[in-house]
């Protein structure tokens, strides 16, 4: 009998994970992490884990499998919030929720549970991996998207490895979720109705502003405001001598300064602002809302712009480092020169968008058919190629 070990969270996906397997014949036991004792940093006054856990334990009661809670907060720490607090310092936005998947659930946790004697590992998310064999008699391992549109969470995994999704199982991958409650309820799991988990991966609600204000300190500045009609949107485009050339130029985000625009605000730290971002400005009195365009981080400059078609939103074309590209199918990498066309997203639930993918020697230019709106330093971006995810890489 093949041994699985199960992520539960004392959410519902979760429960019907363990209860598919045990039905499917596995030897199941149930492993709930905790990630988070901090007192140095507060992320909610609520404390969702210890209800968390509570649930779990109750669901492993019912189906009779051993439980178990594992403490991985150093690990948490060091991978993913101080990276967070790093990462913002530089004034780049990370995806703790990709990050979390990467370095926790499909690392430390893999370990633990294979040294408890596991095949595999298992987690509520809403995917589908398939297997097949290629013509060197290799077996290669695919990350498809989740039967229900509306909750696919493939994007959260792609950065795992073929080495990690040959170790992973998704049960509730080919369900809606209304099928995932149904059979939750018919099964008189105390999580059946329990509202789906928002916030940070494994933590709860965090208002990021509060948590990242107890590492990076407040320093005001000033919000700046640029025209629409700013000169460097008009200017003609160069000609371009070689292919990489032009995507170099439409990957490059643009540089403002001070001149660009007239001072409308004050703001407590440039850090805490993201590309995208209305809310939080406190800026009135323009006659559409004002959006970040821009955070300069060296300065302490946040540059906004008016409406959600503000041109200074908008770019075409991206950038992923060598150091920072992942192929979830590593048969498929490109080599330099190479080109590929796929369909990509820049984070998740955005629809999927046509794009081609050129590798050069220092990296990969991700180029959109359509300009996309704040593309943002650190977050990840992820290609498909029809139901699969093939690779992702963190935006320059």
């Amino acid at each position: 009998m093949k041994k699985v070990v199960v992520g539960l969270s004392g959410g519902v996906d979760s429960s019907v994970t363990a209860y598919l397997l045990k039905e499917q014949g596995y030897d199941v036991i149930g492993l709930f992490m905790k990630n988070w004792h901090d007192d140095s940093v507060t992320i909610s006054n609520e404390c969702p884990w210890l209800e968390d856990s509570n649930d779990a334990l109750i669901v492993a009661e019912k189906l009779g499998i051993p439980f178990q809670t594992v403490d991985l907060s150093a690990e948490y720490k060091e991978r993913i919030v101080d990276y967070m607090f790093n990462e913002y310092e530089k004034g780049r936005t990370p995806n703790p929720d990709v990050l979390c998947n990467r370095e926790i659930k499909f690392d430390v946790f893999m370990k633990i549970a294979m040294q408890l004697g596991a095949d595999y590992v298992a987690t509520g998310h809403y995917c589908r991996k398939t297997s097949f064999i290629n013509e060197e008699g290799k077996e290669i391992h695919q990350l498809l998207a989740g039967k229900d549109g509306n909750k696919d969470q493939s994007y959260f995994l792609c950065q795992l490895s073929q080495e990690q999704l040959s170790k992973t199982l998704f049960p509730i991958g080919d369900l809606l979720k209304p099928e995932v409650r149904k059979i939750a309820a018919d099964n008189d799991l105390i999580t059946a109705d329990k509202k789906d988990s928002q916030g940070l991966c494994f933590i709860g609600k965090v208002r990021l502003p509060d948590f990242l204000q107890q590492k990076l300190k407040p320093k005001q500045g000033v919000i700046v405001e640029v025209s629409s009609s700013l000169e460097q949107y008009n200017n003609a485009i160069p000609e371009f001598a070689t292919k990489e050339d032009e995507l170099a130029f439409y990957a490059t985000k643009p540089v403002y300064n001070l001149n660009d625009g007239k001072v409308v605000g004050e703001h407590q730290g440039a850090h805490y602002f993201t590309k995208g971002q209305r809310k939080g400005l406190a800026v009135g009195g323009t006659k559409e809302p004002l959006f970040v365009i821009e955070t300069d981080v060296d300065e302490n400059v946040i540059y906004t712009g008016q409406g959600k078609k503000h041109p200074g939103l908008y770019r075409k074309t991206l950038f992923v480092s060598n150091e920072e590209l992942h192929w979830v199918r590593t048969d498929m990498a490109l080599e330099v020169d190479e080109t590929m066309e796929v369909m990509a997203r820049i984070r998740y639930r955005q629809a999927l968008q046509k794009a081609t993918l050129y590798k050069v020697d220092t990296g990969l230019y991700v180029d959109f058919k359509e300009e996309q709106s704040a593309m943002t330093e650190g977050q990840f971006v992820a290609w498909h190629i029809g139901d699969e995810l093939i690779g992702s890489g963190v935006i320059s």
